[in-house]
């Protein structure tokens, strides 16, 4: 999806569309101008976001799922098409599994070894780099409990609120191609310039400036995160399962399924996934 907006405010959003709504692939053009750097804004580009480096395939996946997926919240259209990729799901809750498993084992062995004061702080970035790796769901997910101050230790509310301005953009070069193939023309038809690199970057999607070839308006230029749609509808499908056994475990009077649910529909609408 792809936003366009006359700065200050924002005006038009773009995302990857599922491969049977693309239009036929055009020959590169010339990229237009590029303006000023992406490191005077402060967001760094040197190296591969971690989502994309930890979770790169949902990217294939997801891109082939979106156009199956409910366009609102519907846990029923969600289960629906993931019931069709058993696999996927098994992949990726092995790989949720496996990054908390290891750090609550770490946790549990500074406990054993009474270490757990001395380790807190590198633990508690040790957990918001497992968020980042886990993706937007987790971010969202972290960033929500971050304004908790009553319930959240000091030290993982400074790692946790990092989350709030801390993410690396994903490639510039995917981005650039999906604002082509959303407007159906080359970038240089539209924009006389746009920054070579997001000027803001978070877990949805991120942001570049350019300026607009018909007026010479200043616009910022929002782009989703490619698949991030298919991402974190397959995470709320295996947390939602997560949640249902955790109750029957314990025993626990709190709806942890409707609490999710409630979230989750809020994330929809507001980020308008």
């Amino acid at each position: 999806m792809l936003l366009l907006h006359p700065l200050p405010a924002p005006a038009l959003r773009v995302r990857a569309k599922p491969a049977a709504q693309r239009p036929p692939p055009r020959r590169r053009p010339p990229r237009p101008r590029a303006t000023a750097s992406a490191s005077a804004f402060g967001v760094g580009t040197s190296e591969e976001d971690a989502f994309t480096r930890s979770s790169g395939y949902l990217f294939e996946e997801g891109l082939s799922a979106e156009g199956e997926l409910p366009t609102a919240y519907d846990i029923n259209g969600i289960a629906a098409v993931y019931r069709r990729r058993p696999l996927l799901v098994l992949r990726r809750s092995l790989q949720i599994g496996a990054s908390f498993g290891r750090w609550f084992a770490l946790r549990y062995l500074d406990s054993v070894n009474e270490r757990a004061d001395d380790m807190f702080e590198i633990r508690a970035a040790q957990l918001r780099r497992i968020l980042l790796e886990l993706g937007p769901a987790f971010v969202k997910i972290a960033q929500a409990v971050s304004s908790r101050p009553d319930v959240i230790p000091p030290a993982y509310l400074d790692e946790l609120s990092l989350l709030q301005d801390r993410i690396a953009p994903f490639s510039t070069n995917v981005a650039f191609d999906i604002i082509e193939k959303e407007l159906a023309m080359p970038l240089d038809m539209v924009f006389s310039e746009i920054s070579p690199e997001p000027v803001a970057a978070a877990s949805l999607g991120q942001v570049y400036q350019a300026r607009l070839r018909s007026n010479g308006k200043l616009v910022a230029v929002k782009v989703q995160r490619p698949g991030v749609q298919a991402a974190i509808s397959l995470d709320i499908f295996i947390l939602r399962f997560l949640a249902g056994v955790a109750r029957k475990a314990r025993k626990l009077n709190t709806d942890l399924q409707a609490v999710l649910d409630e979230w989750a529909s809020s994330l929809f609408r507001v980020n308008h996934i």
